[in-house]
């Protein structure tokens, strides 16, 4: 969020954003891990088999909002006129975080291939959150590569930070469906 706000950087700054996010998420998933792990009880005679759904509808909400923000961001910097963007730090920052998210894509890919073939949408969410942060992050590193190259071209930066927004957006509000549907259909079998 430091170089986002130094850089004049929507794109690094909505990453920014997104990473402290990006923890709570985390913070959210494993706490539904465990709660779905935890025994029928008498108060609870199904347990906690939900949790991570629910984690998951909780987690795309977050990623839906975000993207709605960023949207409503980018578009207010393309008609108000894209600040001054420092591409050089730019670059660096998103480089780096591009290359952070692609390595826990393929960490968390990997799990989704050892889970015994259920569906995990906790899972999927941050699998989803990761990849869309790894291509977020290497495309706004792009946009600071071009503005630092041809010394201007400022809203670029925003107009990257739309696409992302938008495609993360579209991604976010698939799997919202398909956790919502999975919800419903538990609670219509009761």
């Amino acid at each position: 969020m430091v170089a986002g706000l130094s850089a004049h950087s929507l794109g690094v700054l909505a990453a920014g954003v997104d990473y402290l996010a990006d923890a709570a998420a985390i913070g959210v998933s494993l706490l539904a891990i465990w709660l779905s792990r935890r025994p029928p009880s008498l108060r609870r005679p199904d347990g906690y088999r939900h949790a991570t759904n629910v984690a998951a509808l909780v987690n795309g909400g977050w990623l839906l909002v975000f993207s709605v923000l960023v949207v409503v961001g980018a578009i207010w910097r393309l008609m108000a006129g894209a600040p001054a963007v420092h591409g050089l730090m730019v670059l660096i920052a998103s480089a780096i975080a591009a290359v952070v998210m692609g390595i826990g894509a393929l960490i968390l890919g990997g799990e989704l291939d050892d889970d015994g073939g259920g569906e995990d949408f906790n899972t999927k969410a941050v699998l989803l959150d990761t990849v869309a942060d790894a291509a977020a992050a290497g495309g706004v590193a792009l946009s600071g590569a071009i503005i630092l190259a041809t010394g201007g071209w400022y809203w670029l930066d925003p107009v990257v930070a739309l696409i992302i927004a938008i495609v993360v957006g579209y991604h976010a509000s698939a799997l919202l469906h398909k956790v919502i549907t999975v919800l419903q259909s538990a609670s219509h079998r009761r």
